[in-house]
């Protein structure tokens, strides 16, 4: 292939000595870190999990890019902050990538291009697609060596702009948008990503809601069937077709409960001597949980309503949480369980806007979800190269951008002889030490 190189350049001189530059520093890419996100993806084998759910009609003597090839491609180039198919035209040849995909940086095949990418994102059917996103949920249990005694899953949406007319977005009026809304589901307590969901921009109803849980729940007991499951989410998840499907089938829930004059009325009591205690202490805040039971119209019968009560100068704040729990206090259960769900939010910003999910402007809805899929895959080969950084190192807590630009974004020149293959990394490089540790911690095991 012709390389176009650009011609020589000069740059300010740096005391008294002419500065010239040049593209011609060999075969290079930006992208060293690709090399261990490839270690982890062969370890946790998400493309190899994917591609046989999708039907391949191509002839095999013929076949250039296998389906794991370009799902992996993809998935790396996501991680690696490509969030466009189009950058597969440019990243093809790169040898950092070339090296993460099995192929020798000089004399192998390059990778596949953007409408390579492109057909393969728009081919998978309804039944195809509906596998790929149950095959996420078995990654997320095989992602413990063992069933857990019990996991807490928060389920939250989020708004995804769109910039056209695709199909199931409509326009949203909380956000003045037309969007999508899709559902987002974690494990929050290890960051693990369950489930994504693309869905039309509305809230979605009660009955919607039921089935996805149903669907999830059935899932996950296929592989743990006692493990104790309990679903978290803010108000308009504590629907009463949820709730009755949770008490019907064992599974625990806590969910927000908007407030109204029968339940101000249940915690007045308490609330008056909350605004009394303000008072006389003088306090900037004064906070007090307590709990009621409580049957709305729409339930079959009462339940437990936790009441978190605020009182400040600018006057009273209550908060309510519905709960089929039996045990805990009350400030347990608004304070440490219930707020916990908070962090939800915080991984929905990695996905979203550190690995752009919601770059979903394909028109067809099954492709967009397909995208999200890979997304999701992104966001597990992120997560595994965290979890794999030593809790002391500063950087086993840092977001995924922080990551990518400490750890992904770094120059590499890579040389391929007739022996071998030698990757020469920055000598100045300030990880230099955790990104060798990390490397020896990826190797695959010996015989």
């Amino acid at each position: 292939m012709a390389e176009h190189i650009p011609l020589p350049f000069s740059l300010p001189s740096v005391q008294r000595k002419k500065v010239t530059a040049a593209f011609d520093g060999g075969r290079m890419t930006s992208d060293g870190g690709v090399l261990l996100l490839s270690a982890i993806e062969n370890e946790i084998g998400i493309s190899t999990r994917l591609a046989p759910l999708i039907n391949d009609p191509r002839n095999p003597l013929l076949v250039t890019h296998s389906v794991a090839d370009i799902l992996r491609a993809r998935i790396l180039a996501i991680a690696c902050g490509y969030e466009d198919a189009d950058d597969l035209d440019h990243l093809r040849t790169d040898p950092g990538f070339k090296l993460a995909c099995g192929r020798l940086p000089d004399s192998g095949a390059d990778l596949c291009s953007q409408p390579t990418v492109s057909r393969w994102e728009n081919a998978p059917t309804l039944r195809e697609v509906v596998r790929m996103t149950y095959a996420m949920v078995d990654l997320y249990c095989a992602s413990y060596p063992s069933p857990p005694r019990a996991v807490t899953l928060d389920v939250d949406d989020t708004v995804d702009v769109v910039h056209g007319h695709q199909q199931l977005s409509l326009f949203n009026g909380h956000y003045d948008e037309r969007c999508f809304l899709p559902i987002h589901v974690y494990d929050t307590a290890t960051s693990r990503p369950v489930v994504m969901l693309l869905r039309p921009g509305a809230t979605p109803s009660g009955s919607e809601i039921r089935g996805h849980l149903r669907r999830l729940v059935r899932r996950i007991r296929s592989h743990w069937p006692n493990t104790r499951l309990t679903i978290r989410g803010d108000g308009h998840y504590g629907r009463p077709e949820v709730m009755a499907w949770c008490e019907d089938n064992g599974v625990d829930y806590i969910f927000g409960l908007p407030g109204n004059a029968v339940l101000d009325r249940l915690v007045e009591p308490v609330a008056d001597a909350v605004r009394v205690r303000r008072a006389q202490t003088q306090a900037a805040a004064f906070r007090r949980c307590t709990e009621t039971r409580y049957g709305a119209k729409s339930w079959h019968c009462e339940r437990r309503v936790t009441a978190r009560i605020e009182a400040t100068p600018k006057g009273l704040d209550v908060r309510y949480v519905v709960t089929n729990l039996t045990s805990g206090s009350a400030e347990w259960l608004y304070e440490t369980l219930y707020c916990a769900r908070g962090q939800a939010e915080n991984l929905i910003k990695l996905h979203k806007t550190q690995l752009a999910s919601d770059r979903t402007s394909c028109r067809s809805p099954l492709a967009n979800q397909v995208r999200i899929i890979l997304h999701t895959a992104a966001y597990w080969l992120m997560l595994k190269l965290r979890d794999t950084i030593p809790s002391p190192q500063p950087l086993a807590k840092a977001e995924f951008t922080t990551l990518r630009l400490r750890l992904v974004k770094i120059a590499a020149r890579i040389t391929e002889t007739v022996s071998r293959v030698r990757v020469a990394f920055a000598a100045a490089h300030p990880e230099a030490a955790l990104f060798a540790s990390l490397a020896r911690c990826l190797q695959p095991a010996g015989p």
